[in-house]
């Protein structure tokens, strides 16, 4: 991993021009062999980018950091890897490596992300704990920020519930902000995990965290904003999210209360679906109550002659008994364009049935 984590200390080079320079190269070990002419004909690299490549500087911080990653048991996620964030996985700028500590794992089932103020009101955590606590039974994990109000809240109600949660810093994994949490990380260890793009030594400076906020978004397949002003991480992490094609659902509140204000705005501008509580958010994203699987899986013998790509199709919904397209698409890791075509194909052969809100089932 020692390369891996070079490439992202190269002065110049983010995750957009990395993942250029992997396109172009193939490989990460083909990037650190290329000439400078061959580095140079990549298109938007620029001689000064080439240079801090060829210069090799970095390598010395690569290998401080691989000494730290291994004194502290930390997990590296190289974006080519199965265990790297599926969902995030499908966002352009998703960070090449992630750094994680915890037990859960970053793939789950169903994950949302909730957000709102550092300044959350009685309002704000009563709405928090209808929701966290109606979604224990849905199988889903909870991502957030680990920041004051509403973040920190949605991690406590994750733990109190026995939900897997994940914090999502914008520092690295030497420290914990702010310190007040550091006892909450501790436990969220245990139950669910600390991911961050940023290695140790970063400190939480202010414009770590709107960056951070894409990963929030990235990882969920919806974003609750429960509580948020006008202005905000809460609304950036929202607009992110939309900017995904993800789904964003907000709490409205009154019309005189300013922590309400965002949450007004996303909805009054259709950049959110208005939820009044969880099941409003279980409706909207089709979600049912997890059943118990039979020990064996028998699927039933088809008239239909499926090809490979149809077959695991109908193995997936065979199982699920019925579900969304962003799901499928997760789960097989699909694009969505190559999904819709064998979608409409199995329908009109009479296999599938559509239903509302994009979900599909077998007929």
């Amino acid at each position: 991993m020692l390369k891996q984590i070079a490439l992202t200390k190269i002065k110049g080079v983010g995750a957009k021009t990395a993942r250029a320079l992997l396109t172009h190269c193939g490989s990460v070990d083909n990037i650190f062999e290329a000439s400078k002419k061959q580095l140079l004909s990549i298109p938007n690299i620029g001689n000064a980018t080439v240079e801090s490549i060829l210069s090799k500087n970095y390598l010395r911080e690569a290998e401080q950091e691989l000494a730290f990653i291994e004194k502290h048991n930390i997990e590296i996620l190289w974006i080519e890897e199965a265990k790297y964030p599926r969902r995030l996985k499908q966002c352009e700028d998703a960070p090449l490596l992630l750094y994680y500590k915890g037990a859960a794992d970053l793939n789950p089932h169903r994950c949302v992300s909730i957000v709102g103020t550092r300044n959350a009101t009685a309002y704000g955590k009563r709405l928090c704990e209808e929701l966290v606590s109606t979604l224990q039974e849905y199988n889903i994990q909870i991502v957030s920020g680990l920041a004051y109000g509403i973040d920190v809240q949605a991690h406590r109600l994750a733990l109190k519930h026995n939900i897997p949660t994940i914090g999502v810093l914008g520092h690295g994994l030497d420290r914990i902000y702010p310190f007040a949490h550091r006892d909450i990380a501790s436990r969220m260890l245990e139950e669910g995990g600390l991911l961050t793009e940023y290695p140790s030594s970063t400190i939480p400076d202010r414009n770590n965290f709107p960056a951070r906020n894409r990963i929030i978004a990235g990882l969920a397949d919806v974003t609750i904003v429960v509580e948020a002003a006008k202005k905000g991480g809460a609304l950036i992490t929202a607009e992110i999210a939309n900017s995904y094609n993800r789904d964003v659902c907000a709490f409205p509140g009154g019309i005189d209360q300013e922590y309400s204000a965002g949450c007004n705005y996303l909805i009054k501008t259709h950049r959110a679906h208005l939820i009044r509580h969880a099941n409003d958010l279980i409706y909207l994203m089709g979600w049912e109550r997890p059943k118990p699987k039979p020990e064996v899986l028998q699927l039933p013998l088809l008239t239909n002659s499926l090809s490979k790509d149809e077959q695991r199709v109908y193995n997936f919904l065979y199982e699920k008994e019925q579900a969304r397209v962003d799901e499928i698409a997760l789960y097989l890791d699909w694009p969505t364009s190559k999904l819709a075509m064998i979608l409409l194909e199995m329908e009109m052969n009479g296999i599938l049935l559509s239903l509302p809100g994009k979900t599909y089932k077998i007929l």
